[in-house]
């Protein structure tokens, strides 16, 4: 029954019950329910939808969104005192719902705070009128080590120092939205939101497309056209340009590029040569001129900013000064990041713009230089009686600071660090209670701490902003466990429209004309990883091959009984895989190699092959803690070369035939015909002991073939013929080197009036001496020579291709 003695609807019923002990705290806004208790209008379609499921039906829905994450190997890296780990993305189902109204109100704070940060910057590292005319200390602008004296001076080419911009902004007790941070120096997120969105997709699967919840595709199609925009030249490139594996964000870095057709590369990648900046590609150099940074400036140029850096190239300091190059943001866009910058914009917008901020800040003090500063901090325990003064950012998204500062939180540092970070300067900000938002967690429905991440990106038309973005839940109502590091979470961000929204792709509009682009250039460090990508799977198959031969023979003589057993040891122990193990180390070090290969071309690598790649890489390590010798390691072996034919199928099928395909298949090419060639040395000479040609076959995966092709047992010659000389047996030697003659020749764009270069040539060679070879020609001195000859080819492909 309702209050007033009325019946009470069932979906009222349901309502009240989901929501049953939601309870923010006093004091704070949130984003649900208004501050009498009552729903905001703008949740209610969702709730309704909730609350009409049982909770079997919505933990399906939730495991839904966790399987696309899983699927799409959605990660973040997580650092700790014993180094960094690969954790799942931590989603919170329930998106944050803000109506289209109060976003435009955002959206134009935003734009006017992304314009005067752009005024700033070019001031800055231009006239300086802002500190001539007292609008900034001096000091703050100097002794800040994001301020490059490099870039001063420089004059972008693009005529903007900053392109793509985010905010933290939170919402105060009041309602009102404020800014708590903002992000120039190398903003991530984008592509973490644009995951976000999929996998609340798959969750509200049956909701969502009704739901008129603005789309964020139009935002990242201009971006694209913007970035593509700034190239000047049609022939040069854009790229990402990426710390590289171990960055906490690479995940993402990887993501944008594939889904924006952008190169992802790192400095190493990089040279300048004659003032232009260009790619090492298989091709030779090829010119780059846009750069969107996700790397720290000072280390991107050893030469000019930091010279220990190990991750930039030398001279792009000189080509951004020279124009060659567009840089997005500009080096040096970190100094804009300073919590002390945070308090004289507002003043600095009336100066610059002739107007008030519309999106202020938390509430920000500059407490001094030198005495001032000495002062602040000898008194410091002092003044920090109470909520009005912290010397830490109320929230920061690496998790280094904490909500409430006062020298606490998930991760300190000591306060000299912190002020030279801070240009040597003290900063007060005041301490605020962020808004709550609802979070499902234990099947309950429950009030958090939250921060919104919001994006802006130039265009030909002014500044664009992401209708939407992500959220940071906090793990518990401390809002200081609102970072992933301390255990927080992430939400999606819908922004609802009172209409229809329209439908947004990537895709140019239907009465452009189609268009084939040609392939885009491949990096040389791309190619190399998956060269050898393809070399160490095929390494791990032939290890697998020769273990399940050994346990098996174990299993059915046992050890030194027959002399074929100890051949196959030996010849495992040769390879470097100790067999005091059933599944040794070195095996699972292939595995590791491999898997680390790809992951340093996520942008080339397919989610299905990536995910087969891990589930190997993960099956043969669970394997090592309880596979015991003989018939349990041989049926394990037979798991794993299942699960490898499962990646090689998903390679050969389903992968583009460009550049970056043909380097896998020529890595697995000349592994393969080396390994075999290595069993042929041992298990084919004269000497072999009984059962020796038999477990050449069997390793060579041959057996059947054998069969009907000599209707014999195995001798030298079949065997020889089998898996060295013939033409059509795809484990053969021969067949490999037929490989390698085409698909070098495909990437060479071989024609018939160009010089044969040396990889071409030492291939042709031996492809034609196989070709006419006979068995008898084959034997162990000649199988040394063609490995050697083996590994001739890979180094002269290095040097022609990956160098």
């Amino acid at each position: 029954m309702a209050e007033d003695g009325t019946e009470t609807a069932p979906a009222d019923k349901a309502r009240a019950r989901l929501l049953d002990g939601y309870d923010p705290p006093p004091g704070v806004a949130d984003e649900l329910k208004r501050a009498d208790g009552s729903l905001r209008p703008v949740w209610a379609p969702l709730i309704d939808h909730l609350a009409a499921q049982s909770s079997e039906t919505r933990a399906r829905s939730f495991a839904r969104g966790d399987q696309y994450l899983h699927d799409a190997g959605v990660y973040f890296r997580q650092y700790t005192g014993q180094g960094s780990t690969e954790r799942v993305w931590p989603l919170s189902h329930l998106p944050v719902v803000i109506s289209g109204e109060e976003w435009r109100g955002l959206t134009e704070g935003i734009v006017q705070r992304a314009e005067l940060l752009e005024r700033v910057m070019a001031d800055l590292y231009g006239p300086g009128e802002l500190v001539r005319n007292g609008h900034l200390p001096a000091e703050l602008v100097a002794r800040n080590p994001e301020w490059l004296r490099p870039i001063v001076g420089a004059e972008p080419r693009s005529g903007h120092f900053l392109h793509m911009l985010a905010f933290e902004i939170g919402r105060s007790p009041d309602g009102s939205w404020f800014v708590l941070g903002d992000r120039t120096q190398a903003p991530s997120g984008t592509g973490f939101a644009l995951e976000n969105r999929m996998a609340t997709g798959r969750v509200f699967h049956d909701f969502f497309p009704d739901a008129n919840v603005e789309r964020l595709a139009g935002f990242f199609r201009a971006a694209r056209d913007a970035i593509n925009g700034l190239r000047g030249d049609e022939n040069a490139r854009a790229a990402i340009l990426t710390p590289g594996l171990h960055t906490d964000t690479y995940y993402e870095h990887a993501y944008i590029a594939r889904y924006l057709g952008f190169m992802l590369l790192e400095c190493e990648d990089l040279k300048v040569q004659d003032g232009k900046l260009m790619v090492r590609t298989i091709d030779g150099p090829e010119p780059v001129s846009v750069l969107w940074r996700r790397l720290d400036s000072r280390f991107a140029d050893p030469l000019e900013l930091d010279e220990s850096s190990a991750l930039g190239t030398p001279g792009m300091v000189s080509a951004l000064r020279g124009g060659a190059m567009t840089m997005v943001n500009c080096l040096g866009s970190g100094v804009l990041e300073a919590r002390a910058l945070m308090a004289f914009l507002p003043r600095i917008a009336r100066a610059l713009l002739g107007e008030p901020l519309k999106l202020p800040n938390i509430a920000t003090w500059w407490c001094g230089q030198g005495a001032e500063r000495d002062y602040v901090l000898a008194n410091l325990e002092r003044m920090m009686i109470g909520p009005a003064l912290s010397t830490k950012l109320p929230f920061d998204i690496d998790g280094t600071t904490a909500l409430g500062g006062k020298f606490r939180g998930a991760a300190q540092e000591p306060v000299a660090d912190w002020l030279r970070r801070e240009g040597g300067g003290l900063v007060g900000q005041e301490a605020v209670s962020l808004s709550t938002t609802p979070a499902m967690i234990g099947g309950r429905m429950v009030p958090r701490p939250m921060v919104v991440r919001v994006f802006a990106m130039r265009t030909p038309e002014g500044w664009t902003v992401m209708p939407g973005g992500y959220a940071r839940i906090g793990r518990t109502e401390d809002p200081t466990a609102l970072a992933m590091q301390a255990g927080g979470s992430v939400a999606d961000v819908w922004v609802t429209s009172k209409q229809p929204v329209r439908t947004e792709t990537l895709g140019p509009s239907g009465d452009q004309p189609y268009v084939r682009r040609r392939p885009g250039h491949l990096p040389a460090r791309a190619a190399d990883n998956l060269f050898w990508l393809g070399r160490y799977v095929e390494r791990a198959e032939s290890g697998v091959r020769l273990l399940r031969a050994w346990h098996l023979r174990l299993e059915e003589y046992g050890p030194g009984t027959v002399p074929v057993v100890d051949s196959l040891r030996r010849f495992l122990r040769g390879f470097g895989f100790e067999t005091g193990r059933a599944v040794p180390p070195h095996l699972l070090g292939l595995f590791d190699s491999a898997t680390g290969c790809a992951a340093k071309v996520r942008d080339r690598f397919s989610n299905d092959g990536w995910n087969a790649l891990s589930d190997l890489s993960a099956s043969a390590h669970g394997m090592a803690t309880r596979v015991q010798h003989g018939d349990d390691a041989a049926r394990a072996m037979s798991v794993l070369l299942r699960k490898l034919a499962g990646f090689a199928g998903l390679v050969h099928d389903n992968m583009f035939r460009f550049n970056g395909w043909r380097f896998l298949t020529l890595g697995r090419a000349l592994e393969r015909a080396d390994q075999i060639a290595a069993v042929l040395q041992v298990f084919a000479a004269p000497d072999t002991p009984p059962g020796g040609l038999d477990s050449a076959v069997e390793v060579g995966d041959s057996v059947m073939t054998h069969r009907r092709r000599y209707a014999v047992e195995t001798s030298r010659s079949t065997v020889i013929d089998l898996l060295a000389l013939d033409a059509d047996n795809p484990r053969s030697i021969r067949f490999q080197v037929d490989i390698l003659r085409e698909d070098e020749a495909r990437l060479s764009g071989e024609v018939s009036h160009r010089r044969v270069d040396e990889a071409a040539r030492r291939i042709l060679t031996l492809q034609t001496e196989l070709a006419v070879a006979t068995p008898e020609q084959i034997g162990p001195e000649r199988l040394t020579e063609i490995r050697s000859r083996l590994a001739g080819i890979s180094d002269a492909l290095t040097a022609r291709y990956l160098s």
